[in-house]
């Protein structure tokens, strides 16, 4: 897979945001809020014909945002989880080579966890555009992304990063310790400097 350069990076995303998040809405039986969301993002052929290279991250933001005004909640949220695990579960198919699989799996949880961040790290501009991303080990994981192409222009009264969240908790559980559960602890859609994600399989 060709990386793309700095130019091409800079204020977009992979297209999983977008591709898995259609694939959700129509597991979930979420139609007709499917073809209102993308209507009023006009985007409506992406449906049909989803994206398949890099797309403004605003692009997605917008339908990711937009979601939670054609959807209670809780089933936009719903919504946006299922997303992030079908991501999770295509990078582990089409993404992250089988050998290394199996040497993380076999890897204690703390070492495992390390290698795995430090590929993630790598290969962040797939998932948090040109936004800043960090993380610090310790007693789990905690990731960072510092300004959040994916909540820009959001606001909530609690962490809303469900996609995010899930992603990361779907790559864990598969490499890492199934027991591993991920928690949005602040977010930029809060007023936070960063979205900040603590990784815990103990």
């Amino acid at each position: 897979m060709a990386h793309p350069t700095e130019t091409e990076r800079s204020g977009h995303i992979g297209p999983n945001a977008v591709i898995q998040l259609i694939a959700a809405l129509k597991a979930l039986g979420e139609t007709e809020a499917m073809t209102r969301l993308f209507t009023e993002a006009d985007r409506l052929a992406w449906i049909e014909s989803p994206p398949s290279a890099m797309i403004p991250a605003d692009e997605a933001a917008r339908l990711h945002i937009g979601l939670r005004g054609v959807l209670p909640k809780e089933r936009a949220e719903a919504a946006l989880a299922l997303a992030g695990r079908l991501t999770a579960d295509y990078l582990l198919a089409n993404r992250i080579p089988r050998p290394a699989q199996f040497i993380l799996k076999i890897l204690p949880a703390p070492l495992a966890a390390r290698v795995l961040m430090r590929a993630i790290s790598a290969n962040a501009w797939t998932f948090a555009g040109s936004a800043g991303f960090s993380y610090a080990l310790g007693a789990g994981v905690e990731a960072r992304i510092r300004d959040n192409p994916l909540c820009e222009g959001l606001q909530a009264d609690a962490p809303a990063c469900v996609w995010h969240a899930a992603v990361f908790e779907g790559l864990f559980q598969a490499l890492v310790s199934p027991k591993t559960r991920a928690t949005e602890t602040t977010c930029c859609a809060n007023g936070d400097d960063c979205c900040r994600f603590q990784l815990r399989w103990n």
